[in-house]
């Protein structure tokens, strides 16, 4: 067998081209692959973390697809993906779509309903009937096709306290200005955090949202440890997520720019 030698700087330039292609020249990073969920974490409720009940998160054609397709009755089983590590100034981009029926069981309120949640605890950190991780969430709502409004790009505090236009919100979930997204369209959102300061929602390139100090209070969540909860602690990073809750959804293009030395 013959021996080829390949100059050093030949591979240091294809190790420097392989790098710019994983984090691009403009410093954007793909969370998902395309290919395996090897970088994230499952969380479902009901179940220790890591489990991926019924396959619920699962990636095919250069997606990942949340389906029900191997569930009974839905059964409160919400569940979250996580990526690997936390951050806490951020710029996200993503593409979702609402496709399919809502599963059997599943409350109505998930009819064409996800999100992607920010600033959450570890899920390693959250026991197994923990329903929702204490987060902010970046909601997203599809329209019903019957003439209705219904905005996306909404928030939801499950285990926080947001302030909204100078004062703390008393809702659980704040409508966005948003159009209505009807259909299995694909819809893109960005989401840019600064800390525990300025929050901004985009949807298909118009701002819908923002508000700012996010901090852990409120409730909805339940099931989690009491040695985490300490409400008005401030929400400066987190891990970020993908939701399910009873609503097949496919998302796209899951990527991000670190902020937090920029």
């Amino acid at each position: 067998m013959k021996k080829f030698f390949i100059p050093l700087f030949i591979v240091l330039s294809l190790t420097a081209c392989s790098t710019q292609k994983e984090t691009g020249s403009d410093g954007w990073i793909s969370l998902f692959n395309g290919r395996d969920l090897n970088d994230w974490i499952v969380k479902v409720h009901h179940h220790d973390v890591g489990v991926n009940f019924g396959n619920t998160f699962r990636v095919e054609d250069d997606m990942i697809k949340v389906r029900y397709d191997q569930y009974g009755d839905f059964n409160d089983q919400f569940s979250h993906l996580y990526y690997k590590q936390p951050y806490s100034h951020f710029h996200l981009k993503l593409e979702y779509r609402f496709v399919g029926e809502l599963q059997k069981g599943a409350p109505d309120y998930t009819l064409r309903n996800s999100g992607v949640m920010f600033h959450s605890q570890d899920p390693r950190g959250m026991l197994k009937e923990q329903n929702w991780p204490i987060s902010v969430e970046m909601q997203f709502l599809g329209g019903l096709s019957d003439g209705e409004s219904r905005p996306t790009g909404n928030m939801c505090s499950p285990g926080t306290d947001i302030v909204y236009e100078g004062k703390l919100y008393d809702g659980h979930c704040l409508n966005s200005t948003s159009k209505t997204y009807d259909g299995d369209q694909w819809v893109s959102a960005e989401l840019i955090v600064l800390g525990d300061s300025l929050i901004t929602h985009i949807i298909n390139g118009d701002t819908v949202l923002r508000y700012s100090k996010p901090t852990m209070g409120g409730g909805v969540v339940n099931g989690y440890d009491s040695a985490i909860w300490k409400p008005g602690t401030p929400l400066k990073s987190g891990f970020i997520a993908l939701q399910s809750e009873g609503q097949p959804i496919d998302f796209r293009k899951v990527v991000l720019k670190d902020l937090a030395h920029k």
